[in-house]
């Protein structure tokens, strides 16, 4: 693991942002067990990545991330205040979730080339479409005569091991779960033009694809390792990250609920449809789903989020640290309690509904 180095503002050219402070809802940047993902045998789903990896050497958005000329050379000043402040958290946020996928990828890529070919061109493309995104994503933040120093990000930012299989379960859920948000997103300002307070939101139509596309990927290969999804043990790790996920995007939607208000989206609603959605369609890969249908599934999930930003207000004080720890605990003992909940309720068997989960 790489130890984490924060660069401070003052040693920053102007324009450029510091990063945010690491927390727990800060996107991670990840390493693997290379030889270990090396060694993977797809032969069971060699079919499915084949055609994958064909829709991917197809590099259907090739051309769509281009800004145009408006967008470039119109001042965005009329975006300010606390709107302005949550959208450059958004770009930002996003812009170094996109940049982690792409370090990930590439560095796949390139210790599987001699080993597992089919592996690494799947990753080389995916490493692509997401150092795309990143660099769209960095251009909308130039708008605002902001930056991020990727490069920087790079070297300074901590890696977080996770064996093959974390890295399966995750990033097929990470993707998938960004597919949702953005079309949903996006076919909301599609029906309420009003909101459309800034051209990046008209490219999540086709942005969006890219995420199904790689989210596709990571279900064929999760699919072809047996020992993912055909056990007791895959089955409570599937729970884990669908909850660890579910619970993640929860908190984050509420902590930017400006954000999400000011485009007209209400954050209850979208945090609700896209955790329903993904859990969904994460039924075409994992063995079970969450109950999201529960009537107390969404309740705990928001409980956990009200713990968060009362912890975080309370982090903000001047009090003694001890004080602090002391505040916060209950909070604390009272997310992991309904989390523990959300994990014991029963779940949903995927495999039995395999033929009829569209």
């Amino acid at each position: 693991m790489v130890k984490s180095v924060q660069t401070s503002e003052t040693e920053l050219p102007s324009g450029v942002k510091a990063p945010v402070q690491e927390t727990l809802l800060t996107p991670r940047f990840y390493t693997t067990d290379f030889e270990a993902m090396a060694q993977t045998d797809v032969s069971a789903q060699n079919p499915e990545l084949q055609a994958i990896v064909e829709e991917l050497r197809a590099d259907y958005n090739r051309h769509h991330f281009v800004r145009d000329r408006a967008q470039s050379d119109e001042c965005w000043d009329s975006i300010d205040g606390e709107t302005r402040l949550s959208f450059i958290d958004f770009l930002e946020r996003s812009c170094t979730s996109e940049f982690s996928g792409f370090l990930l990828f590439k560095e796949l890529s390139r210790r599987l080339k001699n080993q597992n070919p089919i592996l690494a061109e799947a990753f080389q493309y995916m490493a692509r479409d997401e150092a795309r995104h990143a660099g769209f994503l960095n251009k909308a933040m130039a708008d605002f005569n902001l930056s991020l120093d990727l490069g920087s990000l790079t070297k300074n930012r901590t890696y977080t091991f996770f064996p093959p299989e974390w890295i399966i379960y995750a990033v097929y859920l990470s993707e998938k779960i960004g597919y949702w948000r953005y079309i949903i997103m996006y076919r909301h300002l599609e029906s309420n033009p009003q909101h459309q307070i800034y051209p990046l939101f008209r490219y999540f139509e086709s942005w969006c694809q890219d995420e199904n596309r790689h989210g596709d990927f990571f279900k064929a290969l999760l699919r072809s390792q047996p020992q993912m999804w055909n056990n007791w043990k895959a089955r409570l790790w599937v729970r884990f990250f669908l909850l660890a996920v579910f619970a993640t995007h929860t908190l984050t939607v509420f902590e930017r609920a400006t954000f999400y208000q000011s485009i007209g989206l209400d954050p209850r609603e979208y945090n609700t449809k896209v955790i329903q959605e993904t859990n969904k369609t994460a039924a075409r890969a994992f063995p079970l789903i969450l109950n999201a249908n529960h009537p107390k599934f969404f309740y705990r999930l928001e409980q956990c989020s009200d713990n968060n930003i009362r912890s975080a207000e309370i982090e903000k004080s001047h009090r003694p640290r001890i004080f602090k720890f002391c505040q916060k605990l209950p909070l604390i003992l009272s997310t992991i309690g309904h989390l523990l909940q959300i994990y014991l309720m029963k779940p949903i068997d995927a495999e039995s509904l395999r033929g009829t989960v569209h």
